[in-house]
């Protein structure tokens, strides 16, 4: 059963389980409850190359009761208290390291750090049982496209095997001008672009563009560091010839968010 590959919004730290009186993030949410509901198949595992984790080289988590790192700050105290008791898979971890080094990326394996919350919190809403074992990955911290496209197809092999391989990111993400309300004009343009792009019939261009994004309108100001739209690319490598589609959007405090699958 080949799974899709997809790029999800984590929102905003605990977001999703804290008091929400002007339904922020409601829709995304409500997104992320009902996104498991498309997929073929209840997934045999979770792969998620995750933005708020970087490294070098590459690093894999591989312990099989991973802690939790909450790795946000001045939220309530119960957000401090959230627990997500899905395992680890450390052989799928070696499967990994073993895609990659064929493929000529250096990585290592991680048994100390917890899953931070780009990897909890949109699993907890996605899948609150927390029976799908999930393996995190690192971005590296080169921080460059292609390399973390490369990444991508490198794990290609594992959607044969009923494994989701999702990347947790969020396609707008400049906190000073969210809050300050600067910048929306450069978001609806980025956004904008991001979906035509991902939408492209011919995935050689698709991918091109992708790898290219900071020469496109509104690319810094949507995204002053990478980091949150390089799972994109990782995911856009996993794709391979699989073509892709936006799956949700949302306005959040006068800036879009999207969300896209491919397959």
């Amino acid at each position: 059963m080949r799974q899709p590959v997809c790029y999800l919004p984590h929102g905003g730290g605990p977001c999703f389980f804290m008091d929400d009186p002007y339904n922020i993030w409601t829709n995304m949410g409500d997104f992320l409850h009902k996104f498991p509901k498309t997929l073929p198949k209840k997934p045999d595992a979770i792969v998620v190359i995750a933005a708020h984790w970087e490294s070098d080289p590459i690093k894999i988590h591989h312990h099989p009761n991973p802690s939790l790192y909450y790795d946000y700050y001045d939220f309530p105290e119960h957000t401090y208290q959230l627990q997500y008791p899905a395992s680890g898979y450390p052989l799928l971890a070696e499967q990994i390291h073993t895609l990659l080094t064929e493929q000529h990326i250096q990585s290592e394996f991680e048994e100390k750090r917890g899953w931070d919350h780009s990897v909890f919190i949109p699993l907890k809403v996605m899948f609150p049982d927390a029976d799908i074992p999930i393996v995190e990955i690192s971005l590296h911290n080169n921080l460059d496209p292609a390399y973390h496209f490369n990444i991508g197809r490198a794990l290609y092999p594992l959607r044969n095997k009923n494994i989701l391989i999702m990347g947790s990111g969020m396609s707008y993400h400049n906190l000073p001008f969210l809050f300050s309300g600067q910048g929306t004009r450069e978001a609806y343009a980025f956004d904008n672009w991001l979906t035509d792009v991902i939408s492209l019939p011919a995935c050689d261009d698709r991918d091109r563009l992708l790898i290219e994004w900071e020469k496109t309108a509104g690319a810094h100001s949507a995204h002053p560091r990478t980091e949150h739209l390089l799972p994109l690319m990782a995911v856009s490598g996993a794709a391979r010839q699989d073509h892709g589609k936006c799956i949700f959007k949302d306005i959040i405090l006068h800036k879009p968010i999207s969300a896209y699958q491919f397959g």
